[in-house]
Order: structure tokens, then C-alpha cells, then sequence
């Protein structure tokens, strides 16, 4: 399969792949799609990074009948962060198929505008995570009974997570003549028990990484633990970074290393499993939108976590294993950009070094000279602010209403606006950081779509 164009798709589901800007198909893509298309079961070992979403959505997007208002294809993930990707991946591929709903049903989110949501009418797609799911199916406002497609994405995290039993109950609700679509990062016995009981005759499709991610630099800094947080803070001064992840191994650690660098000025905040589900969407908002440089993060809540244009990852703790370790330095290097990753390394934690280097089949990068803390606040600032908005959705407010204010009452270029994240009942909107007092002041003042609404700086 050279390109798009050779797939049997509808129209509508060309001018989605048009839309995106895909050409040709990534390895997954090449070697998934077209027995997807068939109609075929499939199980896929696939990294994060590798065009999965589009595989599993190009085709259970192909075997919708609009016109039918019940729900055709169900896609279960781990966590809500990848969730909320997944659904907005299937609404930019779906652009040429008019009255779609696609209906994103997870935990950590207010019950009863999903239950007001399906009573109003089925959704066509649904993408969620496990255990609200099970929670709706049980309430039987949701019904599973017209599924086409069932989807597990990241199947080997949701066994991870404790969700296998949520997992053979939702798929038990399912038709047996479905189509199932498995994709994992690694194949374990458990995916393997998972996948016999789930698909029928599946291909069986393994990809390796990306070949983007072979220009990841990857350093390695021996650091004693009392001079960790200052080791950072230096390492993060001298490269400078607009946009970097650090990982933690315990959620404690989160919150004391988000406050240690911003200490020193830089734009830091934690994401951690602990934290209420409003907060870490806001958290991922900022740091996607650039009012966040640097993000503090434990695997779990990092799950999921795709933004574009990553230039450095920071392993604060030396991973548990090197599939750990393989999995966070891939969120940097990613479409042919190069990547940094940075391990800070204590005696104690060197034969996790030893593992690591063992999977990467070379010896190790080393930087004998541990980086002196710079002084406080003096580190760069990230670019942009974040407005807030206490009106969304169910204000009918839309991303176009927020930036005819900016740019109208408010008097500000096109050029200082940002991301513009709608949500139920909050709007987000990135503004270039010397305008951010100008234009909350000119909203607090003046109105959006006709009405007033509270307005602050994150």
C-alpha cells in the first residue's frame, strides 16, 4: 500500500486522511488497514507513536451506518487522557461524515450529563475507559447490542490497571459477530488469554518502534540524591527547553519536584493519580497550550500523554524496568524531530542502569559533570498564559465565540492567541504571555457571544 488513495475508503473518510495531512501509511497502517477493512479480526503489538489511532479508527469509522441511530463501535482505553485523544483523533478522521456522535464516557467525570447524553440519543462511536463503561452498561443506559467494531487500545495497560473483568463483561454485552481490534505495546500471556477469548481468527500484526525514535539523544547523569532537585533545575537551565516531561516513580515526589523548580522560575506543574480529574485536565491543557514548560509527572498519570513536539524527557528517577524507561523516552523524538532524554542516575539505582543498557544492546551515554542549580527565578518563562473561562459547552459557547472577543473587544492579533480548549462547563485559551493582563481585563469588562462571564488567569 503506497498511499491513502489505494484504500477502499468512502469519500468522507478520504477527506478526514486529507484533512490530516496523511500521505503514506505508517508500518501499523500498511499492515493492519486493509484486513480491517476486510472486515477481519485483528490483534497488533504496535508503540505509542506508531499511527495505531488511525488504523483502528479509518476502519471502524468505515463500518458505520449513520443513518442508524444506535452505537456501532466501542473503543476501551486505559485512561481518560487517552480516551479524550482517541475521540478527538475520530471526530478530525470523520470530518466528511455529517451527523456523527461520538460520545467520550469515562470515570473521574460527572455521571449524569453522560446519562442525559445517551438518553437524548445513542451514540454511533463510543470511546471510554473500562470502568464507567461497565458503571453505564449496569444502569442499562448504555446498549451495546449494535456493535460492529470493538476496539482495546493499549490492552496491555488496562490489564495492568486491574480492568480485565470489566473488560469480558463489557465484551460479553457485545454481538459474537463483531469485528474485535486488539492493540498492545508488548504480548504477554495475558494479552494472548484476552485476545483468544475476545477475536475470532485474528491476523496477527508486530511493528517495531518507529525509526523516528533513532534520533533520541539518550544521557545519563550519576547524581547524589541530595543533589537531585538542584541537578534538574541545572539541566533544565542549560538546554532550555520550551516543552519537557519529568518522570517520578512515586506520586509524593510529584508534587515536591513541581514546587522545587518553580522555585527557580520555571513553568512547572504536576500531574499525578491523586489529583481530582478537573485539576489534571487543566494541567494537561496548560502544558499542551505552552503555559507550561515543564510538566512533573508519575507514569500512571502520564499515560496516554501525547503532545507534539516534545524536546526533552527527564527520568528524576531511574525506571523500575527498560520497558518503562523505553516507554517515557518515546514521547520525545517523535515525526522526524530530534529528542533528548536525560536519566538522573544515583549509586544505588545503577543496576537499573545496567538493565536498561542491556536492552538497548550499547553502552550507555554518561555525563561525568552533574549541572550546578541556576539561581532563583531565573529561568526562562514559558511563552504563553492561560485565561479561564467559567462558561462551555452547555453554554454553547465555541472556540470561534472566544477568539471574536479577543480579537475584536479585546483588540488583540490573531497571532497572540493560542489553543482554545471547550469543555462542559470551562473554556481555556492560550495568550501570548505580555498580552494575558490586556486581554483579561478587556473580557472581565466587555462580553462573549452577547453575556458576561468570569474570567481569570490560571
Amino acid at each position: 500500500m503506497l498511499d491513502f488513495t489505494s484504500l477502499p475508503l468512502a469519500p468522507g473518510l478520504q477527506q478526514g486522511v486529507q484533512a490530516l495531512g496523511y500521505t503514506r501509511p505508517t508500518p501499523i497502517q500498511a499492515r493492519s488497514l486493509p484486513a480491517i477493512l476486510e472486515g477481519r479480526d485483528v490483534i497488533a503489538q504496535a508503540p505509542t507513536g506508531s499511527g495505531k489511532t488511525a488504523a483502528f479508527g479509518l476502519g471502524l469509522l468505515h463500518r458505520l451506518d449513520v443513518a442508524t441511530v444506535r452505537t456501532q463501535a466501542l473503543v476501551l482505553c486505559p485512561t481518560r487522557e487517552l480516551a479524550d485523544q482517541v475521540a478527538q483523533q475520530l471526530r478530525k478522521l470523520a470530518i466528511g461524515i455529517p451527523n456523527l456522535k461520538v460520545l467520550t464516557l469515562c470515570g473521574g467525570m460527572p455521571l449524569d450529563p453522560q446519562l442525559r447524553s445517551l438518553e437524548a440519543h445513542d451514540p454511533q462511536v463510543v470511546v471510554g475507559t473500562p470502568g464507567r463503561i461497565q458503571e453505564l452498561l449496569r444502569k442499562k443506559a448504555l446498549h451495546l447490542g449494535g456493535v460492529r467494531t470493538l476496539v482495546l487500545d493499549e490492552a496491555d495497560r488496562m490489564l495492568d490497571m486491574g480492568f480485565e473483568e470489566p473488560i469480558r463483561e463489557i465484551t460479553g454485552k457485545t454481538p459474537k459477530e463483531r469485528q474485535s481490534l486488539l492493540f498492545s505495546a508488548t504480548f504477554t500471556d495475558a494479552i494472548r488469554g484476552i485476545a483468544r477469548s475476545t477475536l475470532r481468527d485474528p491476523l496477527e500484526v508486530t511493528v517495531d518502534a518507529p525509526q523516528e525514535q533513532a534520533v533520541i539523544e539518550q544521557r545519563f547523569v550519576q547524581v547524589d540524591p541530595a543533589r537531585k532537585q538542584t541537578a534538574l533545575a541545572g539541566l533544565l537551565a542549560q538546554h532550555r527547553v520550551e516543552s519537557g516531561v519529568v518522570f517520578c516513580n512515586m506520586r509524593k515526589d510529584v508534587d515536591e519536584v513541581a514546587g522545587s523548580l518553580q522555585h527557580f522560575g520555571f513553568s512547572a506543574l504536576a500531574l499525578h493519580g491523586d489529583m481530582e480529574q478537573r485539576d489534571r485536565d487543566e494541567v494537561l491543557v496548560r502544558f499542551a497550550n505552552r503555559s507550561c514548560n515543564v510538566l512533573v509527572a508519575s507514569d500512571v498519570a502520564a499515560r496516554g500523554l501525547d503532545i507534539e513536539d516534545l524536546a526533552l524527557v527527564v527520568n528524576y528517577d531511574m525506571p523500575s524496568d527498560a520497558d518503562t524507561y523505553v516507554h517515557r523516552i518515546g514521547r520525545t523524538g517523535r515525526a522526524g524531530r530530534d529528542g533528548l532524554a536525560i536519566s538522573l542516575c544515583t549509586p544505588r539505582e545503577l543496576p537499573r542502569a545496567d538493565v536498561i543498557q542491556e536492552r538497548l544492546g550499547a553502552p550507555l551515554l554518561w555525563d561525568r559533570q552533574v549541572p550546578s542549580a541556576p539561581k532563583a527565578n531565573t529561568a526562562p518563562p514559558a511563552a504563553m498564559a492561560t485565561l479561564r473561562i467559567d462558561a462551555g459547552k452547555t453554554d454553547k459557547l465555541r472556540p470561534g465565540d472566544v477568539l471574536g472577543a479577543l480579537t475584536g473587544d479585546a483588540g488583540l492579533s490573531a497571532s497572540a492567541i493560542g489553543k482554545i480548549n471547550v469543555f462542559a462547563t470551562r473554556t481555556y485559551v492560550a495568550v501570548a504571555r505580555d498580552k494575558a493582563a490586556a486581554a483579561l481585563a478587556r473580557l472581565n469588562a466587555g462580553k462573549i457571544k452577547g453575556r458576561s462571564f468570569r474570567v481569570r488567569k490560571l
